[in-house]
């Protein structure tokens, strides 16, 4: 069957091509998009004036000398009718036998309104734009399966509205994080993709290969180390919206490939950067979902209109463990914990991989509303300064929301000689077997040492988004990373 719809289709075409030389045409007769039709279409009635609108057809009724079709552009849908009396024997006979669902066509003509009180357009000319030559799926067999979806998303925005106004509300995201900093002093930059040495996030990276130079080069899996040299450099605000690479598994939170935002601004407090954050995300939250600023995940319905609590980590992880942070805690204790609640974890993991690997299977597992997770442990957070109060403590802050750390700020270490010593403690992890623990970067290194500003960073993904959306992150990227089918 699905043999004799190509044939079908192919024959069309060949009947196109003989009868008008083309089924691709450069130029498309076109006035108004759809929906400026719809918008003025009073004005257009009294005036009679006629419009070329475009579209593909989503809707066919032929009977007899007359048709109906619906034609969607990017803005709207609108009703064409064609008929023989308009059109001419010879134009209106190639349109009913060449035209079917899935075409790009254009249609001119006036506007007037049906008897089943539709506003249309009566067709005094038509024009094939693009001849599709597959059948879209729900004319033969349908496409339900979410790999097929994401596999082929340009049939998945075809068929799904709501998966083209899911990635409109994606641009406005974004448009709302870039806008946020920019009106407050921030200048956006770009740094590079390829690094010597990736760092900036605890993670394991690409490798490819650089031909003219000869040398290997990473992915980078973090924006923070080159816009740090930036404000050694002296610029006071920077940002960063771009593509970050993690050699990391798939799950509905992580993707090897994601975008992501980064920003510093120098002479900033840890208090005041959490204020900014919290400040962005209700921006965010506004433009995409509206001002009631209420959003669902997995069933909860999050809150983000109130002022954003503040969680201990080291309090709640006492709550969730028993065990204090603040005193001597060796691997041999974060092991036996994780045994006794079932947490699986790498053998050759370090005490801060303990200690997160234990974290998130416990304490943030309770953190379902709107919340900041603040005076992360320094095992952890290797680029952050130490808190004054208590030199176990970082000056770190984490919004988190629906189980999910959707962001991560710092205020900012800038002391080299801490920063190497902590580098120097991250490279006996790689060489003890953890991937994921951050390489020692000399040239940042020697960066700090020409000294750079106190400064409070932030970074986050995509994910809050998907989070926002109640959707896994894949589903949320336009064309996602997939294996390649068989």
């Amino acid at each position: 069957m699905r043999e004799d719809i190509l044939s079908a289709k192919h024959e069309k075409l060949t009947k196109l091509v003989n009868a008008i030389g083309t089924a691709y045409p450069e130029k498309a007769a076109r006035t108004h998009s759809n929906q400026a039709v719809l918008d003025s279409f009073d004005a257009l009635s009294a005036s009679g004036e006629k419009v070329s609108v475009v579209g593909r057809v989503r809707s066919l009724r032929v009977m007899g000398k007359i048709a109906f079709c619906h034609i969607e552009d990017g803005s709207a849908k609108l009703q064409a009718f064609v008929s023989l009396e308009a059109l001419g024997e010879e134009s209106f006979k190639l349109f009913k036998e060449t035209v079917e669902l899935g075409d790009f066509i254009s249609v001119t003509g006036p506007v007037f309104v049906t008897k089943q009180d539709e506003k249309s357009v009566r067709a005094e000319a038509w024009q094939m734009l693009s001849k599709s030559l597959l059948p879209l799926p729900t004319e033969f067999y349908g496409l339900k399966d979410e790999e097929a979806l994401l596999r082929r998303r340009y049939l998945d925005l075809v068929m799904n509205p709501e998966t083209r106004e899911l990635f409109v509300k994606k641009n406005a995201f974004w448009q709302t994080v870039r806008t946020f900093l920019s009106t407050r002093g921030f200048i956006e930059v770009q740094t590079p993709v390829l690094e010597h040495v990736p760092g900036g996030a605890e993670a394991e990276p690409f490798v490819t290969h650089h031909h003219a130079l000869d040398q290997d080069f990473y992915l980078r899996i973090s924006l923070e180390l080159p816009l740090k040299r930036l404000l050694v450099g002296g610029y006071e605000r920077v940002f960063e919206i771009g593509r970050v690479f993690r050699n990391e598994g798939i799950d509905r939170e992580h993707l090897q490939e994601f975008d992501h935002i980064e920003f510093y601004s120098a002479y900033t407090d840890f208090e005041t950067g959490c204020a900014m954050v919290e400040e962005l995300y209700r921006e965010i939250v506004r433009a995409v979902v509206g001002d009631g600023l209420t959003t669902t995940h997995e069933g909860e319905t999050l809150d983000w209109s109130k002022p954003f609590p503040r969680v201990d980590y080291f309090e709640a992880f006492k709550k969730e463990t028993g065990i204090n942070l603040s005193g001597e805690v060796t691997v041999e204790t974060l092991r036996a914990k994780a045994d006794e609640l079932s947490i699986k974890y790498e053998p050759a993991a370090g005490k801060g991989r303990l200690i997160d690997t234990v974290y998130k299977k416990t304490v943030r597992q309770k953190l379902v509303q709107p919340c900041i997770l603040v005076g992360h442990p320094v095992e952890v957070s290797p680029l952050a300064k130490l808190d004054p109060a208590n030199p176990r403590r970082t000056l770190r802050m984490q919004p988190i929301a629906g189980k999910s750390e959707l962001g991560n700020g710092f205020a900012e270490l800038n002391d080299p000689i801490d920063q190497r010593a902590r580098f120097e403690a991250q490279m006996q992890l790689r060489e003890a077997g953890d991937a994921e623990a951050q390489m020692l970067d000399e040239d940042f290194l020697q960066a700090l040492e020409y000294g750079m500003p106190p400064a409070f960073g932030f970074g986050m993904s995509e994910r809050l988004f998907a989070v926002l959306m109640d959707r896994s992150v894949r589903e949320t990227v336009i064309f996602p990373p997939m294996k390649t089918k068989e």
